[in-house]
């Protein structure tokens, strides 16, 4: 067995789990590369469709391409997507930078989403290796009703023994990606050939490395135009995954404050 093959069957276990403990499921789906990967995961661990709806979080400021990328995987793969209208950028936390502002549109998004449909749990494709504040998460991460994550206060989990049994009301987030790097997801990528954005590829010295929102998130210099060049520029870069998000680098607790709120 691979190493590939071993992060593929944690996270399928994980899948599996989670649609079996868990009564209201969804998983949400940002069309970015990690959540890709999670939607592939959940259609392996399926038999080939995804049991659970699929919410896309939009505040209507993605780029042309994600658009055509999410009807296009949507018809394909039989998809039960919800797309949820994110509220007004004027309605945000107006203490919150500008940028960490306009991102927490998707966290009021969210809890509207929580309020109306009671999703129990909700399936995100984040990974530790991503930001410092995501390595603190666990597999099943028990939040408050209204999204609020204390991250001092988590439960313990070791050798693939998960606490899946909350307090009612609780509500969950399920992170089946968790134990995965961004090298992993490229490297999953090219061996399962997963639909990619274009816009992870290099085009005139630049490209999406973390595919977010185009008023709050930048391309980064690079080569890249292939998936092998991707991975061998990840194999000695020194920039950080997270770069071109804007939200990241206004204060150095803009991200934790947007998290422990409800941020994915």
């Amino acid at each position: 067995m691979t190493d590939l093959d071993q992060l593929e069957s944690q996270s399928v276990y994980i899948l599996r789990e989670a649609f079996n403990r868990i009564d209201r499921l969804a998983a949400l789906w940002s069309i970015g590369k990690d959540s890709n990967v999670l939607l592939w995961l959940a259609r392996k661990a399926f038999f080939g469709k995804v049991p659970f709806p699929v919410v896309q979080l939009d505040t209507g400021m993605e780029l042309p391409e994600v658009y055509e990328f999410r009807d296009m995987v949507t018809r394909d793969w039989g998809l039960d997507l919800v797309i949820e209208q994110c509220p007004p950028e004027s309605e945000m936390d107006p203490t919150l930078p500008p940028a960490t502002r306009a991102a927490a549109r998707k966290t009021e998004g969210l809890k509207n989403l929580l309020r109306r449909e009671q999703y129990q749990g909700i399936m995100v494709g984040i990974r530790r290796d991503e930001q410092a504040t995501r390595a603190k998460e666990r597999v099943f991460s028990p939040r408050a009703l209204d999204g609020a994550w204390d991250f001092k206060d988590q439960p313990a989990e070791f050798w693939d023994h998960y606490k899946t049994r909350f307090a009612e009301g609780t509500h969950v987030r399920i992170h089946p990606l968790l134990h995965w790097t961004e090298l992993d997801i490229w490297r999953y990528s090219k061996r399962e050939e997963i639909p990619i954005v274009p816009l992870y590829f290099a085009r005139e010295g630049k490209r999406y490395r973390s595919l977010g929102e185009k008023n709050i998130t930048f391309p980064v210099d690079s080569s890249a135009a292939s998936i092998d060049e991707i991975i061998s520029e990840l194999e000695v870069t020194r920039t950080p995954e997270r770069a071109g998000r804007s939200m990241d680098n206004e204060t150095e607790d803009a991200f934790e404050r947007l998290r422990s709120s409800g941020y994915m």
